[in-house]
């Protein structure tokens, strides 16, 4: 069977350590090309693999079955709706927009164009925690889920484990919240409603509810302090409380393993013509719950420009 052709859009550190890596190495895929807004970069990048640096997107699109994203989401999506134009499959990340109508727009561009889509949730392809995910998923229905992201990515200078302006300006609530949404929905069904609340720095609360009658909560930040940081993901019903015993070992697992799963999926996607469940439309309709909370939490927030410190009181 012909390997399927995959170029990669990104140069940064996720793309250098694991989407590079991963499609490489993939039996079943191959690294196609490397494009990057700084050419000198995707230059080094792509000769590490053995691979062609394009100076001209549409060059790779072209030399292409499928393109991986690995940039910010606001630079991801107008790029991804001219390679779904192009004919390409989209191996995307996650959030697929930080803007509703324009995740939207890119899931309609993708239908239109007839292409595949899978989004990077990373621990819906991690194998230790998708297949707990299916498990739970088989045992219900639930009555409560809760998944609690405590990071602390960010140090009191403001300065990050690697230079993120997105994450510095859009914290928790868009960088981990795509994953809490993604797990809470693989067990308990499609998120019907958000409410949310604005907490510390840039911490937000959600309170969720989903197609089934279920309800879950979500905490999220980036700006924790260091000691109490941590991640919870449990789900209540019949069967009692379940959540994975080590959430370090069992949950994230090695992002390359994870990220080769979803390139599988892609190509699945790709040759019989069914749909990912975590496909270009559950990306946008992510991008529509976040969007949501943000402005709610915002609202609630009195309007302040939530950039990582706490509002004082008057």
């Amino acid at each position: 069977m012909t390997r399927f052709r995959v170029g990669l859009i990104g140069t940064g550190p996720w793309a250098t350590a694991t989407h590079a890596p991963a499609l490489a190495a993939h039996p079943d895929a191959e690294l196609s090309g490397v494009w990057g807004r700084r050419p000198e970069a995707a230059a080094a990048l792509a000769a590490a693999h053995g691979a062609t640096a394009y100076e001209d997107v549409d060059a790779l699109f072209a030399a292409s079955d499928a393109v991986a994203f690995a940039v910010p989401p606001d630079v991801q999506a107008p790029l991804a709706a001219r390679a779904a134009r192009a004919g390409c499959h989209l191996l995307l990340d996650k959030p697929v927009a930080t803007d509703a109508a324009a995740a939207r727009s890119l899931a309609a561009e993708a239908e239109s164009a007839g292409v595949a889509s899978v989004v990077f949730f990373t621990l819906r392809f991690a194998p230790p925690m998708a297949d707990w995910l299916a498990e739970r998923a088989a045992e219900g229905p639930w009555f409560t889920g809760r998944a609690d992201w405590y990071g602390s990515f960010f140090a009191a200078d403001g300065t990050g484990a690697f230079d993120s302006p997105w994450r510095a300006s859009k914290g928790g609530l868009w960088d981990v919240g795509p994953h809490a949404l993604a797990v809470l929905t693989a067990v308990l069904g499609e998120i019907t409603s958000v409410t949310a609340a604005p907490g510390p720095a840039d911490t937000v609360h959600l309170v969720l509810r989903h197609a089934g009658g279920a309800s879950s909560t979500a905490t999220l930040t980036l700006r924790a302090p260091e000691r109490a940081t941590g991640v919870t993901l449990e789900f209540r019903g019949e069967r009692g409380t379940v959540s994975p015993q080590a959430f370090g070992e069992t949950g994230w697992g090695d992002s390359g393993d994870a990220f080769r799963s979803a390139v599988s999926a892609l190509v699945a996607a790709a040759r019989d013509g069914r749909p990912h469940a975590c496909d270009v439309r559950f990306g946008a309709r992510v991008t529509e719950i976040l969007a949501t909370a943000e402005e709610q939490a915002g609202a609630r927030d009195g309007g302040e420009q939530r950039n990582g410190t706490t509002p004082q009181a008057p």
